[in-house]
């Protein structure tokens, strides 16, 4: 049976009436694609609930180059960090139509003092976002550019009907940015792998059928 290297699951997403009761101290926006929700180095004061839809979390450097660190859906929620008042650490964007709860950080303070289960969930997100930074760094420090790709496709697999598959559509730019490298290079990778039999990519799923070598 197909698996995968991943060290943890991700963060189950908030209950169904733990989310309904924060978006309700909210006001609920909409925003289109490609709206920039949160920018690098702003101060905010501002936690967004994804309500529908799908936001990517990114850093930039001047000249531009963008590395995509998360993508988050439903019931998850980007701003937590605003808690401290300091300014924010990454930028975030829709990448689809997309609807959030937006909660000031007043609000945002008195409900995790009056609901110790949402806190219980704030903490172990920020541990969970801790340990995937620190293994994107070492991953970046310790890599090339195969070995990340293997681990990003790795980690993102789950297992469906006795297959192994990336269920996010992303094309050959969002692995790109997601890794720090070219498209082009990923492309080419891409081929590589499925030209030796690792990988089926179809209609931007990818599927995998063995696990990759470690070097390539």
């Amino acid at each position: 049976m197909p698996t995968t290297d991943r060290s943890a699951d991700p963060l189950t997403p908030l209950a169904q009436e733990t989310l309904g009761a924060i978006a309700a101290t909210g006001v609920v926006r909409s925003f289109p694609k490609n709206s920039v929700l949160i920018n690098e180095g702003d101060t905010g004061d501002s936690l967004f609930i994804v309500l529908s839809g799908r936001v990517k979390v990114f850093a930039s450097n001047e000249a531009g180059r963008e590395i995509v660190l998360s993508f988050f859906g439903p019931g998850e929620y980007v701003g937590e960090m605003s808690l401290d008042g300091s300014p924010r650490s990454a930028s975030v964007m829709t990448v689809e139509p997309t609807s959030c709860a937006v909660v000031n950080r007043a609000s945002f303070r008195e409900f995790i003092l009056a609901h110790p289960e949402f806190a219980l969930h704030l903490i172990e997100k920020l541990i969970q976002r801790v340990r995937a930074t620190t293994e994107s760094v070492k991953s970046l420090a310790l890599s090339d550019v195969y070995g990340r790709l293997v681990r990003l496709i790795m980690t993102l697999a789950v297992e469906r009907d006795g297959a192994l598959i990336v269920p996010e559509k992303l094309t050959q730019q969002d692995i790109a940015e997601r890794v720090g490298a070219s498209r082009d290079m990923i492309s080419r990778l891409l081929k590589d792998l499925v030209a030796g039999g690792y990988l089926v990519i179809k209609e931007k799923t990818i599927t995998v059928l063995k696990k990759p070598p470690s070097g390539w």
